[in-house]
């Protein structure tokens, strides 16, 4: 049985491909489009998008790219179990779904379990180059302290010497930046974190892992104490 997707209002003129994406992403995360639904054909799409095939066919790609749907060539478009399927991509795309909050803090979690770990390895594998790269970054003046931040913990990530440290510690750190404020908008919290960065450094430079582990993990519980109750408040001002 084909799934008639819902189109709540007309699309922008811009970027329609992405806008469709941002739609059916949404309906699948929602469960308003169950794993297993059969899509309408592109034509049909088309019609209730009012566009293009085109424009249906570059945003089936993309959502293809996300393994949220199967385009199988003579059959249909299926849709897949995301649970399942999908990858970092998507939980930035869950962001903008009616779930925002919940994986808000799903992100904090793990975040809380993974990013110690990485300021373990760090400072068991750091190099001086490595070291003299913190050291400037936390020294100096010309940066805001959320941009110091995240550079912090992109130089923690990289002394690790693991890639998918690195690339995981890069997406926390792209949502960091969009919801950042929920916690620098606060002067405690930009003190709180200059400490750390100090303290971070010092473990780092004397090589003390198990030191490293703790200070990132009690900075991060301090921080998702914060973000959560400002996101709390955001909630129920809405």
């Amino acid at each position: 049985m084909k799934k008639k997707i819902l189109l709540a209002k007309p699309l922008a003129r811009t970027r329609l491909h992405e806008e469709i994406v941002g739609i059916i992403q949404r309906q699948i995360i929602n469960g308003t489009i169950n794993p297993g639904s059969k899509l309408p054909p592109e034509r049909e799409m088309a019609e209730n998008f009012n566009v293009n095939r085109a424009t249906v066919r570059e945003a089936l790609r993309k959502l293809e790219n996300l393994d949220l749907i199967e385009i199988r060539h003579g059959d249909g478009l299926y849709v897949k179990n995301y649970l399942e399927s999908g990858n970092f991509d998507l939980i930035k795309a869950a962001l903008n779904s009616d779930s925002r909050e919940k994986i808000l803090y799903n992100i904090l979690e793990t975040r809380r379990h993974v990013v110690p770990q990485i300021a373990y390895l760090a400072a068991q594998r750091r190099t001086e180059k490595d070291l003299a790269e913190l050291e400037d970054v936390i020294s100096g003046n010309n940066m805001k302290m959320l941009e110091r931040d995240i550079r912090v913990h992109q130089l923690i990530a990289r002394a690790s010497q693991n890639l998918v440290c690195t690339i995981t510690l890069n997406f926390f750190n792209r949502i960091f930046h969009e919801y950042g404020h929920l916690y620098f908008d606060e002067e405690k919290n930009i003190q709180r974190s200059a400490i750390f960065h100090r303290e971070i450094y010092e473990a780092l430079r004397d090589q003390k892992p198990q030191d490293a582990y703790r200070i990132m993990l009690d900075v991060l519980v301090y921080a998702e104490q914060a973000v959560i109750a400002n996101i709390d408040k955001l909630v129920k001002r809405s």
